[in-house]
């Protein structure tokens, strides 16, 4: 466990998550990727913008000293691929201070959380096999597959003119099903809902119950969007070497996407509170999704590690 004494009061705080194992997966290649950053210390590096200069004596007053790196310190913490974990825990992610669950391996002891919350929250995910996904956007509705525990998402009750997923979003949902569940393609696909349609044979997916975020999530729109700009992330991830990457604004209907939704609403909800209590300044925490493809599928564990990294230090370096 990291000593909390030796966490500087000046470090940005980085939460990053990852999810358990489910379906093939063993060990999760999200977890695998960010475990190693658990408790560890990146530092920012801020663009260096030289001031020209002429052979006469300069002085520091004269140069434009780029500020000193900051310590960012790291919490990585495993989930479970479940839709109640997701309820349970990512609430307490953005808590004052946040409530962190605690792991039965002692090595991954979790340090004291900043007592006003995380600086920046990057939540991860496996995919199919491709380059890394960058999320632009998750959804509050039209969750249909089940979970690592064969379980559905909670059922939300809406107007019957409630949203219908288009052919694109169907044929998403139907790509992740097979991947996650080669058996489901036996049957019929007219549904995305898991395994034939919460055990209705091929239950069209338009008569199934709607299944995502309801109670509680009321005041919130269909979609939330990140605020990092990530077409500029994207640009310099493949400056700095990582091309396997492109941006999605499709987080899949499924556990990231959930986890995506819930915590960037959960932001703004204790930004909103903070905000009307004016007891702290109001902060909302950046969040970022991203899914990785499985292991050397094309990126080697060691890559997506590396590629987090170059994530977080361009973020930090720009948080405030």
């Amino acid at each position: 466990m990291a000593d909390s004494q030796a966490i500087s009061p000046n470090a940005i705080r980085v939460l990053i998550t990852g999810f358990g194992p489910f379906a093939r997966y063993a060990e999760n290649p999200s977890w695998l990727a960010i475990r190693p950053l658990h408790n560890t210390v990146l530092y920012t590096q801020p663009e260096a913008n030289p001031t020209p200069y002429n052979d006469q004596m300069v002085t520091d007053e004269d140069v434009d000293m780029p500020p000193t790196p900051q310590p960012i310190h790291i919490t990585a913490v495993e989930l479970p691929v479940t839709y109640k974990a997701v309820r349970s825990f990512v609430p307490g992610l953005h808590a004052r201070p946040p409530v962190i669950p605690q792991p039965s391996d002692s090595e991954l002891a979790i340090a004291p959380p900043p007592i006003n919350g995380y600086d920046f929250i990057l939540h991860t995910s496996v995919a199919g096999r491709g380059a890394l996904r960058l999320e632009k956007v998750s959804h509050k509705l039209n969750y249909r597959m089940r979970d690592a525990e064969g379980q559905y998402a909670p059922t939300v009750h809406l107007p019957k003119e409630g949203p219908v997923m288009d052919e694109s979003e169907r044929f998403e949902r139907e790509r992740l099903l097979l991947m996650f569940d080669p058996s489901a393609g036996e049957g019929s696909m007219q549904h995305t809902g898991g395994e034939r349609g919460e055990g209705h044979g091929g239950q069209d997916v338009e008569h199934q119950p709607q299944r995502g975020f309801g109670q509680g999530y009321e005041s919130y729109p269909d979609e939330l969007y990140t605020e990092i700009d990530v077409a500029r992330l994207i640009h310099h991830l493949k400056e700095s070497g990582v091309e396997q990457v492109y941006s999605s604004m499709d987080s899949g209907h499924y556990l990231c996407d959930y986890m995506f939704y819930c915590s960037l609403a959960e932001s703004k909800r204790v930004a909103g509170k903070q905000e009307k209590d004016k007891a702290t300044p109001p902060k909302s925490t950046p969040i970022l999704a991203m899914h990785c493809g499985p292991v050397d599928q094309p990126l080697s564990t060691p890559e997506v590690t590396e590629a987090i990294k170059k994530i977080v230090i361009w973020v930090c370096a720009r948080l405030g």
